[in-house]
């Protein structure tokens, strides 16, 4: 948990890394990605070094282009992405990044909004995480902090940020989800 939380004054930063999975898939993405490209580094080198003429290949190096950035940036995406939540105590606000490549996605929140972090379970038997949010009035959408398989380290967590903003955490941990018809 050391790793998900840093605290610098009164900024909080949480990282939510992208699972290993995730990592994992993106390495046959990228080595087709690195085929098709390779072949057409290849092909115009043989066509620069006089052995071919590129009016000839030119529609297989734009396909083979084509395709090659076509399955590399999801690929990338999938190698780079990951996302961080900034709780500024100072400003009061909360700004959530997500981040792939040199691509940020920033979403900022006033923290006046949010009035207790709470711990909840997904209710399956097998594996079971417990999410630490960030919860407001009726209305207001809840920002996942942290997903831990251990419910005591996700206490600590909701326990340390709660210190931190001096707001109190409320564990929902094993009750029935509240219904979106009332109101």
């Amino acid at each position: 948990m050391a790793s998900a939380m840093t605290v610098d004054g009164g900024i909080v930063r949480i990282d939510r890394p992208m699972p290993w999975f995730g990592r994992l898939l993106s390495l046959p993405l990228l080595a087709a990605s690195a085929y098709l490209l390779w072949n057409v580094a290849l092909g115009l080198r043989q066509d620069f070094s006089g052995f071919g003429r590129l009016a000839d290949d030119l529609v297989p190096v734009l396909v083979f282009t084509g395709l090659g950035l076509l399955i590399g940036v999801p690929g990338l995406i999938l190698l780079t992405f990951r996302t961080f939540v900034v709780l500024n105590e100072a400003l009061r606000q909360i700004v959530i990044t997500r981040q792939f490549g040199p691509l940020n996605i920033r979403k900022q929140r006033d923290l006046a909004e949010y009035h207790f972090i709470s711990i909840t379970d997904d209710y399956d038997p097998e594996l079971t995480t417990y999410d630490v949010n960030l919860c407001g009035s009726k209305g207001t959408e809840p920002i996942t902090l942290q997903s831990f398989t251990s419910r005591e380290e996700a206490d600590k967590l909701a326990g340390e940020i709660g210190r931190l903003l001096k707001l109190p955490a409320r564990d929902y941990v094993g009750t029935e989800p509240d219904s979106d018809d009332a109101d």
